[in-house]
C-alpha cells in the first residue's frame, strides 16, 4: 500500500476529480488530496478553507483519503507527506502534453514520479472552469459536481428565480 499525492486547485471539485481519487484509492490505498494555493495568484471562486471543507465532505465515504492544504510546489508537498508518487488525471491529449511537461520537471528537480489516470469517458468534458462559468450564469451543475459542491455553488450563485 503506497501513499500518493493528488494535487490541484479543485476550484471547484467535480466528478472527474472524484473518479481520479477513487481510482487512486483502488490502486495505491492511501491518497492525500493536496489542495494547492499559490499566494501569487488570485484566490479563485472559493477560499482555500471552503475548498478543503467541500472536498472532505464529498469524499467522506473514502476513509483512506486525507485532504490537506498546501502552499507552494507539489514536489514540496510530496516530501512533506512522504508520498511515493504524484497522481494526475487525464481527460484529453492536451492534458497529457501539459502534465507530461510538468511531470518531467517535477522528476528532474525532486526525483518524484507522476502516474497518470484517465478519467471515465463520460467525465472527459467536465472542467472546473466550465463549472464556474455555468454556475455564475445561474445554470444547473448538479450533474457535474458532488452534492456538497453543488450546495456551495448554489449559495454563492443563487439560480435565477430563486433567492
Amino acid at each position: 500500500m503506497a501513499t500518493v499525492l493528488y494535487p490541484g486547485s479543485f476550484d471547484p471539485l467535480h466528478l472527474g476529480h472524484i473518479d481520479v481519487i477513487e481510482q487512486s484509492v483502488a490502486l495505491f490505498g492511501k491518497v492525500i488530496v493536496g489542495v494547492m494555493h499559490n499566494p501569487t495568484k488570485p484566490s479563485g471562486m472559493f477560499t482555500l478553507e471552503q475548498r478543503v471543507s467541500m472536498i472532505k465532505e464529498s469524499i467522506s465515504y473514502m476513509p483512506s483519503v486525507k485532504v490537506v492544504a498546501f502552499e507552494g510546489l507539489a514536489v514540496d508537498a510530496v516530501k512533506q507527506v512522504k508520498a511515493a508518487f504524484i497522481v494526475k488525471g487525464l481527460r484529453t491529449g492536451g492534458d497529457f502534453e501539459v502534465e507530461q511537461q510538468m511531470a518531467h520537471t517535477n522528476h528532474a528537480v525532486s526525483g518524484v514520479r507522476t502516474v497518470y489516470l484517465p478519467c471515465k469517458p463520460a467525465l472527459v468534458s467536465i472542467s472546473s472552469r466550465f463549472i464556474r462559468e455555468i454556475a455564475q450564469y445561474g445554470g444547473d451543475v448538479t450533474s457535474l459536481v458532488p452534492a456538497p459542491v453543488a450546495s456551495g455553488l448554489a449559495t454563492q450563485f443563487p439560480r435565477k428565480g430563486t433567492s
